[in-house]
């Protein structure tokens, strides 16, 4: 499958830059200088992966992350300087999948591509398979469905991103078990832990759309210096 990645940034070096190489990768790249640009692309064409710029004049990543998460699931990698540590948090809590941090290399941005549209390619075959049997997971209120890649909560649908559906999907097939960090990333993104940091945000993401009470989990625990786990009901 050929992928259509678009690269939202207003520093028109680094925006070709980043062109040229993912065009030599094979990828068809799509450019917009600020987030309004991005949202008319995707509004426009079909886009696989995003990779957004936080600091951008007209309208900067994060809204435009935010706005873009009401309609599309597909993955958002964020691009930050270091000082922007406050934002890149931000995006990862209204949506964005990953963030990497200017300036890096052109091998460590494919690796993180390739990790998120591997995943992304998965959730969308689950999506579109039209299975009809059910194969579902339930604990207490919990439903996470992996034929259509749908959650409810007390009957209600709940939205996923991929990533926030396969950590849920990951800890509600072992009930009781507490995983680290570090394995909850190799396991849903099929690769060394790198960046641990964004599994806290995605369970904190996760617990604010199934919990009533985020601050008083009653299923996703954290276990103190240990990890995560999907409590057994």
């Amino acid at each position: 499958m050929g992928y259509n990645v678009l690269i939202v940034e207003d520093e028109k070096e680094i925006a070709d830059a980043l062109e040229i190489y993912l065009k030599s990768q094979g990828y068809k790249v799509f450019k917009g200088y600020n987030g309004l640009e991005g949202l008319e692309i995707i509004n426009n064409e079909e886009i696989h992966l995003a990779i957004v710029d936080i600091m951008m004049p007209k309208m900067n990543g994060i809204t435009m992350t935010m706005k873009l998460r009401k309609k599309y699931d597909f993955p958002v990698i964020m691009l930050s300087a270091k000082s922007e540590e406050v934002d890149k948090i931000m995006g990862l809590n209204i949506g964005a999948d990953d963030y990497i941090t200017k300036p890096f290399t052109p091998l460590e941005l494919l690796a993180r591509i390739n990790s998120q549209l591997r995943r992304y390619s998965k959730y969308l075959k689950l999506a579109s398979s039209g299975i009809e049997k059910t194969n579902s997971y339930i604990i207490g209120g919990l439903e996470l469905n992996i034929d259509t890649v749908e959650l409810t909560v007390d009957g209600n649908l709940v939205k996923l991103t991929p990533i926030e559906f396969k950590i849920l999907q990951l800890l509600m097939q072992n009930p009781g078990r507490v995983f680290s960090s570090e394995e909850i990333y190799e396991r849903v993104w099929n690769e060394q832990a790198i960046n641990t940091d964004t599994i806290m945000v995605h369970v904190r993401n996760i617990r604010e759309k199934i919990e009533i009470n985020p601050k008083n989990p009653k299923y996703l625990k954290v276990v103190w210096g240990v990890g995560y786990k999907i409590e057994k009901q």
